[in-house]
């Protein structure tokens, strides 16, 4: 089969398309704009990307269109499609269909889907399950929506049979952990992706407001996440995050297969001990030790989860937490991009005010009570934050850092005002750039030795990471 895919240098989309060509599909796609790490990977399968939406492309004559979700039906102010590719498919009568229904009928279908949910630690929770998996012998396929170093690539089939299988009453299908998103399918698909995967294990990590673009309140996405627990079968199993009413509220609608609970201190799987070095509780009982390189509460809580999902498909605690003491992270979760001078140059993909929180509470811990710095980069980029309906947190999500530093370019409001609590301005804890160059002199300037810079954005940020340690090399 022949596949195009519109929109394909989306993680999501990315991943797909590399799933599709080891599987023996050719593909082609399309996308406006490119960016590491999906570009780079792209490449190296020797897929062909063309720029933009161009009509042109029905020459290809692909079987299928796959259709991203950044396509749409909008127009420019001139009044031509923003992406006549999509109208001129839709005027042929060609087929087409979106990313996650091709999966669920060309790569998931036969498969023991694990599914991991969440308005957080998706892509983490993700890269360590398979990971475990993986540690335990099962050679498991994975889609994630980023790149974990273990592995090195974002998606791969895996084993046609799976080679160790677990709980017998399981059967011995292959398995296949993918990261279950909740944002929508596609413009003529408004379910949340995950609907389509029809996990056999799905991992309910947290749940709170986010994707304002296409969600109007916290009950909205709560039975999206719903629909996502009434197709998990009944020798199936939901892995819960007892802390998280927003979870507990979805399962009061109704869950009909087994409930593993994590995170509570009377919970399935809890844990007793600090993020970097805990013991893992099984009902109450010692069953592993983990002691790992990554920090953390939300990592600790992560790693719960992938534990009591792995359980499921026979891997024991002791295999599981044997696997964490060598899992790597993933590509920018507090990935170090390099460190001039005695200053430290972060990446991180947090964009959500409890994400961003997180992930510099987490760097707190592990400097302590250090004289160290933390300087926050950030650019609220998501559709949520663009529109402002978080801004009020911002402050409370950059408490940790000693200095705040926002890219403002895009935004309909005033991030200045936002960020007001802090103090804004030359010498004050928080101050705003409208373009990079100014972004990197702000923070070039303010920065010195012992320092961590961490800069948080779900894009490539303008390169803003080469150019900090370029300018801090200069300074």
């Amino acid at each position: 089969m022949h596949i195009h895919i519109l929109g394909i240098c989306g993680t999501f989309m990315g991943g797909l398309a590399a799933l599709a060509r080891e599987a023996g599909h050719k593909v082609t796609g399309c996308d406006a704009g490119v960016y590491p790490p999906m570009s780079d990977q792209l490449r190296a399968l020797g897929i062909d990307l063309i720029e933009g939406f161009g009509a042109d492309q029905l020459t290809l004559k692909p079987d299928m269109f796959v259709v991203g979700n950044v396509v749409s039906r909008a127009r420019l102010p001139d009044g031509a499609a923003k992406f006549p590719l999509m109208e001129a498919i839709l005027e042929a009568g060609l087929p087409y269909t979106s990313g996650p229904q091709w999966l669920a009928e060309h790569v998931l279908q036969g498969r023991h889907v694990l599914a991991v949910a969440g308005t957080h630690g998706k892509t983490t929770t993700t890269s360590m399950l398979a990971w475990i998996l993986d540690s335990a012998g099962q050679q498991p396929g994975f889609l994630i929506g980023g790149v974990p170093l273990n592995f090195g690539l974002s998606a791969r089939l895996g084993a046609a049979q799976r080679p160790a299988p677990g709980n017998a009453t399981l059967g011995e299908a292959p398995l296949f952990v993918i990261e279950a998103d909740e944002y929508d399918t596609a413009f003529f698909d408004k379910r949340s992706k995950f609907v389509h995967y029809r996990p056999r294990t799905a991992v309910l990590n947290n749940l709170e407001f986010d994707h304002a673009d296409i969600f109007d309140d916290l009950p909205a996405i709560e039975r999206q996440f719903h629909h996502l627990v009434r197709t998990v079968p009944p020798s199936g199993r939901v892995v819960v995050n007892g802390l998280e009413e927003s979870l507990v509220r979805v399962l009061h609608m109704g869950c009909w297969s087994e409930v593993a609970s994590f995170g509570e201190a009377v919970s399935d799987f809890s844990a007793d001990g600090p993020p970097h070095a805990f013991d893992v509780l099984h009902r109450g009982q010692a069953a592993a030790r983990v002691e790992w390189s990554l920090t953390g509460v939300h990592n600790q809580l992560n790693a719960l989860a992938a534990m009591a999902a792995a359980h499921h498909v026979g891997v024991s605690p002791q295999q599981a937490a044997q696997a964490l003491g060598a899992f790597q992270n993933v590509k920018r979760r507090m990935e170090l991009r390099g460190t001039v001078g005695g200053i430290a140059v972060y990446d991180d993909f947090a964009h959500h005010p409890t994400a961003i929180r997180t992930t510099l509470d987490g760097l707190r811990r592990s400097i302590g009570g250090s004289d160290a710095r933390i300087l926050a980069v950030f650019e609220p980029r998501s559709n949520t934050m663009k529109l402002g309906a978080m801004k009020a947190q911002l402050p409370w999500s950059l408490e940790p850092a000693d200095l705040a530093f926002c890219h403002t370019a895009g935004l309909d409001w005033d991030a200045a005002q936002a960020l007001a609590p802090l103090g804004v301005g030359p010498g004050q804890r928080a101050q705003t750039a409208a373009d990079i160059d100014t972004l990197v002199q702000q923070v070039t300037e303010a920065a010195r030795p012992g320092d961590h810079i961490v800069c948080m954005s779900n894009g490539g940020f303008g390169g803003v990471h080469a150019k900090l340690l370029q300018a801090l090399q200069n300074k």
